[in-house]
């Protein structure tokens, strides 16, 4: 911890890094203002009877959102479409010959799969606040005088979140970090000190006993601590170079390792599988509006029974998702046959594989192996926060474990790791200078 506040406190020391940190405090600033900025025609007080009885669906729409959702601010759907977005072309590199072509295309391909993946998070967007719209103005939410005032307030929510997209992309290029990963957490971290505070309150009043709360920091201290562990865990593999005589000299013979990490796909699991679990489930919750009231009751039904803290079957299904994606994600992020060519061609080998086939089959059998168990622990810090409440018997925090807790301590992790690493390039480049 303290080498990182020291790394972090060396990075504005250097005007580069330091205009990226600026910049990325500038963006959050934004962020957080925006959340404030309210949409037309909303009802107060009953947006605050729905998130009551919401459950947890709402509530953790609202948490992704950073609160704007509750607000019902001009980024009330939060980054959520393009992420939808993104897991679809994701999805298409595998099942699309045209977009493998896209993929394999290098930087020309990339941009166009962008662009897509934008026109396709506007179409999301669109229809999601046109259901949100429909479902808010029969509860009474939104009061319309007439149907075409329906249509700016679509575009209003829309065009939030192709700001949010946009700022997320100016956030990776001009700033440190995934751009989408820091949206999403700055929205985490916005809804910490009112849940603290509202905890600190209800203690004070005899609501929740102190026992029970240090019951949840013990938790939540416990679950940083075993995130950062495994987020940090790593399979060293060792590799031995040939020797290379070039001319009167000898290069390679030295052994280095190769680092196979336990969670390779980081936090993006979590947010594609709550995500996809998240999208139907809301556009049935808003259908279900516009239904009569012999099939509401049954979509209403259904919709409670696939949320992950609504039944066994949810949470099965949403544990699985997570255990998919993690292996979808790092099978694209990892390309195990391509790591082993490139092992061949450089004369690298594994003491005791050979080179070629043996060595593709074994790291793919190591990376089988420890993925499973970066898995299976994602899947159970996923689940956690629907489940915590209840045994503690504190629900007004939120943050104690689960999706969001596992985003900021992973997003933290890795923008850290990015800051260190420029650090390290700047440090190499002072000293050939």
């Amino acid at each position: 911890m303290f080498a990182s506040l020291g790394a972090l406190l060396a990075a504005f020391k250097l005007p580069d890094l330091r205009r990226r940190l600026l910049f990325v405090i500038g963006a959050f600033a934004v962020f957080v203002a925006g959340l404030h900025i309210p949409a037309a025609h909303i009802d107060r007080q009953a947006m605050e009877n729905l998130m009551q009885q919401g459950g947890n669906l709402l509530g953790l729409f609202n948490v992704f959102s950073g609160g704007a959702f509750k607000q019902f601010s001009v980024f009330a759907m939060g980054i959520m479409p393009y992420i939808n977005a993104s897991i679809i072309f994701q999805l298409l590199t595998i099942a699309s010959v045209r977009v493998q072509q896209w993929a394999r295309e290098g930087e020309a391909g990339r941009r166009k799969i962008s662009q897509y993946t934008r026109y396709l998070t506007m179409v999301l967007g669109l229809v999601q606040a046109t259901g949100m719209i429909v479902m808010f103005e029969r509860t009474g939410i939104l009061t319309f005088t007439h149907w075409a005032q329906m249509i700016p307030v679509a575009i209003t929510l829309t065009a939030g979140t192709a700001f949010l997209m946009w700022l997320g992309e100016q956030i990776t290029d001009k700033g440190i970090g995934n751009g989408v990963s820091l949206i999403i957490f700055a929205g985490i971290a916005a809804s910490l000190p009112p849940d603290v505070q509202l905890t600190w309150v209800r203690m004070r009043e005899g609501v929740h006993d102190w026992y029970n709360v240090a019951f949840l920091v013990v938790i939540f201290v416990g679950t940083i601590m075993g995130i950062i562990y495994v987020q940090q865990g790593q399979r060293k593999i060792p590799i031995q170079h040939a020797k290379r005589v070039v001319g009167q000299r000898i290069y390679g013979g030295t052994s280095t390792y190769l680092p196979l990490r336990v969670n390779t796909a980081g936090v993006i699991p979590i947010i594609f599988a709550i995500s996809v679990s998240l999208f139907p489930q809301t556009i049935a919750q808003f259908l279900s509006q516009a239904l009569p009231d012999a099939w509401r009751d049954t979509v209403t039904n259904i919709v409670q029974m696939s949320s992950p803290g609504g039944s066994v079957w949810g949470a099965g299904i949403y544990f699985m998702l997570v255990i998919f994606f993690t292996y979808f994600y790092t099978a694209v992020t990892f390309n195990v046959p391509e790591v082993a060519d490139n092992m061949k061609k450089t004369g690298s080998y594994i003491p005791g594989i050979r080179p070629g086939k043996p060595t593709q089959e074994y790291l793919d059998r190591v990376m089988t192996r420890i993925t499973f168990a970066g898995a299976l622990f994602l899947g159970i810090v996923a689940l956690m926060q629907y489940y915590v409440g209840p045994i503690t018997g504190v629900r007004s925090f939120q943050l104690v474990g689960g999706t969001s807790l596992l985003i900021v301590v992973g997003v933290a992790l890795e923008t850290m790791q990015q800051v260190e690493a420029h650090l390290v390039m700047r440090h190499y480049e002072g000293f050939i200078k």
